[in-house]
């Protein structure tokens, strides 16, 4: 079963919580896909370990390409000076040369220190000594990557954690500009934050689109709703624009296309079988806001399931071709022209 990344935030919340606390593990193993999450409980734990007094002597962080698994063993059993405990940072872990052999410390570590072993996009193996051992006597925390369908949602929740309420529309808007980089998400949520007026708990589109600098006018996600509603003039307008546009990316925009119509796909099949499922259980089938039912519903009348699932064979073959297969005849701005006329027709 795929990792939640909503559990995931929950944990990273208790380790902090915990760390602020003074309440620390001798050992944190921080990994997965999605970087954020590791990042953020490692850098509570430098700032909560120790005391800056304490930090000469008792501070160590390095990368994982500098030094050795015996090394950081050494490192690790010293004992502190003039301090309750030492902190023992180790970066990039991932790269570290033998990082197996950390295991046999791991099995017994000491309680004077915290050692932190920070993976980046990469995880230990499961199956393997150091992952069992540091599950044992000390934390780990396994960030999973997020899904493109799950990000307008954490969008949402991560506002509503800092007090904030933001539109299912802005939410999508950011999520199409920021992709599924939550650490891109919360580095444009601060620029945002800067530049509304102060009290201010509601983010709108137009917020979005003044300080982020993506227009919704233009966007893949207007695309799919111009699409879902079969507005052909609108449509084919919108894909000139982008891909037209200086940072245009094929890929993405069949990614984001083939996320929308497969979405599709699953909901057709599910009101096939109950025709009369309530709103909020739509919702959750298709993994939007309840906001976006009316265009879905727009989209099944338009679409009927063997389209959708031709729609979603030629998407493969658009990803083909605009990842240069079959030599790219069309530059990339023709080929969305030329999918989404196809898209339109089908």
């Amino acid at each position: 079963m795929a990792k939640s990344t909503v559990n995931i935030a929950q944990q990273a919340t208790d380790i902090i919580n915990d760390v602020r606390a003074g309440r620390f593990a001798p050992v944190y193993l921080l990994m997965g896909d999605e970087p954020y999450y590791p990042e953020l409980v490692c850098q509570a734990v430098v700032e909560n370990c120790l005391q800056d007094f304490e930090k000469d002597f008792n501070e160590t962080i390095c990368y994982g390409s500098d030094v050795t698994a015996s090394q950081i063993v050494t490192t690790a059993r010293r004992f502190p000076m003039m301090a309750e405990r030492q902190l023992v940072v180790v970066k990039e872990a991932q790269q570290m040369k033998g990082i197996e052999d950390l295991a046999v410390y791991c099995n017994e570590p000491l309680d004077s220190t915290v050692l932190v072993l920070l993976m980046h996009k990469a995880s230990a193996d499961r199956r393997r000594g150091l992952f069992k051992a540091v599950q044992k006597n000390g934390i780990v925390l396994d960030s999973p990557a997020i899904r493109d369908y799950e990000i307008t949602g954490w969008i949402s929740s991560y506002y509503a954690g800092r007090g904030l309420q933001i539109e299912p529309q802005a939410a999508a808007l950011l999520g199409e500009s920021a992709g599924t980089d939550l650490s891109v998400i919360v580095a444009e949520t601060e620029k945002l934050l800067r530049n509304l007026p102060e009290g201010c708990t509601q983010v709108r589109v137009e917020d979005v689109e003044k300080n982020v600098g993506i227009s919704r006018q233009f966007s893949i996600f207007e695309l799919t709703r111009e699409l879902s509603l079969k507005n052909s003039a609108k449509a084919l307008k919108i894909a000139t624009h982008i891909g037209t546009a200086a940072k245009f990316a094929m890929p993405m925009a069949v990614s984001a296309l083939y996320t929308h119509f497969y979405r599709l796909l699953k909901y057709e099949a599910a009101l096939k079988q109950n025709p009369r499922m309530g709103q909020q259980e739509r919702a959750v089938i298709l993994g939007v806001s309840p906001f976006f039912l009316r265009e879905y519903d727009a989209a099944v009348r338009n679409y009927p399931m063997p389209s959708v699932m031709s729609i979603i064979s030629m998407l493969c073959e658009f990803d083909y071709q605009g990842k240069g297969g079959d030599g790219a005849a069309l530059p990339p701005a023709q080929l969305l022209i030329e999918l989404t006329a196809k898209i339109l027709n089908a």
